[in-house]
């Protein structure tokens, strides 16, 4: 059985922010931004570079994993104060943890400029994921619409997450339904991406002759 957990951490408090217009954290609003800008681009352009869909494939999706894996784990703690996670029991139960900071006396206020660079990257990158979408299906390219749904997929992961971890930061989602549909989420992104990695990789097999069992 799948569960998740709301908590608070004690290490600031989201909605009293800095409006202060510097950055605090370039490094991490460099790659926060730099991993999803290209794999878009290299969606975009990577036919006018190799005519291998395989390569292109295998190079989008490496930088997939690497924004995902940064955003999960480092950009969204340090420029929203947001964080989830799954971890597995001694019972061998997983649970989901959606955590959101908070605010204690002299703790360090997170930058405006940072949490509005953070949820426009993300919410601007899955609208456009959705646009290549409905792209691939129009001109009919099966193989590209994998790809976009890979995207859309791993992002979104990450933006359902981040926006389970503000809503818990103000309202307890304790429901079984609703832990059920968090989890059957984050899986199928790992099941689609994985499918279509085996699909774009496995070699075109023969068609066996219609008289061959006979």
């Amino acid at each position: 059985m799948q569960e998740s957990d709301d908590v608070t951490l004690n290490f600031g408090e989201e909605d009293d922010l800095d409006r202060d217009k510097r950055l605090k954290h370039p490094v991490a609003v460099f790659f926060h931004i730099f991993f999803r800008a290209m794999a878009l681009l290299a969606y975009i352009l990577c036919e006018y570079f190799s005519s291998s869909f395989i390569t292109n494939f295998v190079v989008i999706i490496i930088l997939l994993c690497m924004d995902f894996w940064t955003v999960k784990n480092i950009t969204g703690r340090l420029l929203v104060g947001l964080r989830w996670w799954n971890y597995v029991d001694d019972k061998g139960e997983s649970h989901w943890v959606f955590e959101s900071r908070k605010g204690t006396p002299g703790s360090r206020k997170i930058s405006a400029v940072e949490v509005r660079i953070f949820w426009l990257s993300m919410v601007v990158c899955q609208i456009l994921w959705i646009v290549f979408s409905f792209a691939a299906l129009f001109r009919l390219s099966f193989k590209w619409f994998m790809v976009v749904v890979v995207g859309f997929l791993m992002n979104g992961a990450n933006l359902y997450g981040y926006i389970r971890c503000k809503l818990g930061a103000k309202k307890k989602l304790t429901s079984v339904a609703k832990n059920l549909i968090t989890a059957q989420f984050i899986r199928s992104m790992f099941t689609a991406a994985s499918a279509s990695a085996t699909a774009a990789t496995q070699p075109t097999k023969e068609k066996t002759d219609t008289g061959q069992q006979q």
